[in-house]
This record gives structure tokens, sequence and C-alpha cells, in this order.
């Protein structure tokens, strides 16, 4: 069996950040957090990363960020194009590089180091190649004060996931959360 490879999503523009947020320092060292999850990666047992960007971010990004984890980790670079994204999914475009088991990240997500060491572990250990796993978190540990965040809302039955319901517009509300679609209605998330 192949190592477990590691797929970075970074090519997403940060309409609502206005700019390239997965490259964006957040303490005073200049860490971004993709720096903080390559970090915790590592330290889970991630040896292969496939960055996912934009062709038109390449150099940017190799300068900040892909030059540096090079160092650590063996580096593929696949583009996200509108010409090369089979069924839709920006996630396909790795299928040219990918040859065993990966998970799967965004660049401006922090996850965790138990997040790398649970997954890193199952795609290790797993044989079963129709098994798959989902790193899940609860609504309220991932909230903010500061306004509306969106998540992928995990459906349950019988300790299996049977669906996941994109919300936009999710809201801390207490010790929970609640969700809009238009801005009026609002809807409780335990």
């Amino acid at each position: 069996m192949e190592n477990p490879a590691l797929i970075i999503m970074a090519a997403g523009m940060g309409s609502r950040f206005g700019g390239l947020k997965q490259m964006e320092p957040v303490d005073r060292e200049g860490h971004s957090i993709i720096d903080f999850s390559m970090y915790d990666a590592r330290r889970a047992g991630f040896r292969d990363l496939v960055f996912i960007i934009k062709r038109e971010h390449e150099a940017l990004f190799r300068e900040r960020i892909g030059t540096r984890m090079e160092r650590f980790f063996h580096v593929e670079y696949v583009y996200q194009e509108l010409t090369d994204i089979p069924a839709g999914q920006a996630v396909a475009c790795c299928r040219n590089v990918l040859h065993g088991p990966f998970a799967v990240i965004n660049s401006d997500d922090f996850y965790g180091r138990t997040a790398f060491s649970t997954i890193y572990e199952f795609l290790r250990t797993n044989d079963d190649e129709h098994c798959y796993a989902m790193v899940g978190y609860r609504v309220r540990n991932t909230v903010t004060e500061f306004g509306s965040v969106a998540r992928g809302v995990c459906e349950i039955e019988a300790g299996m996931l049977t669906g996941v319901t994109e919300r936009t517009k999710i809201f801390k509300k207490g010790t929970d959360a609640e969700y809009t679609e238009d801005g009026e209605h609002f809807f409780p998330l335990a």
C-alpha cells in the first residue's frame, strides 16, 4: 500500500476575505494557517502533499508556501482549471498524481493535531477500498462571535454518515448554533 497522501485545496480566492487568505500571516512570525496544518500533518506521518492551486497563483504560492514545504514533504502541484474539473470536483484534478489512500483539507482552515493523526492512522491501516472516513467536529466548536460561517453539516444514522448538507450562513446561538437560508428564518443546529 502506498503511503497516505494529503491533498490541500488552495485554489480558492476567498471572496469575502478579498484575497488569498491561505497565504495570509496569522501570527507575529508570519506563519499562515497552512503552516500549522503542515506541521501537524508531518507530525502525524504524512510525507506526500498535493497542492491544488490556480496556475495564475503558482509563482506566488511556491514563493510563500511551496518551496518551504518541499524541504519536509514530497510535493506535487495540480491546477484547478475550468477545462479540467472532472464531474465538477476539484479533488479529481489529482487523479494523475495519486496512487493510494489520501485525505483532503482546505488550506485556510485549522484542523488541529488530533485530526491529522486520526485520519492518517485510518488511511494507514484501512485495507477496505470501499471504506471511507471523515474527521468531524461539533458545530459549536467551529462557530464564531463575529458573524456567520459556512460548514458541511453531517447527517448520521446508526453511526454512519448518510449525507452532508452545506450551510453557508451558520451563526453562534448560545452554546449551540443556528442557520438561515434567507436571512429571515433561522433553524437550530444542536
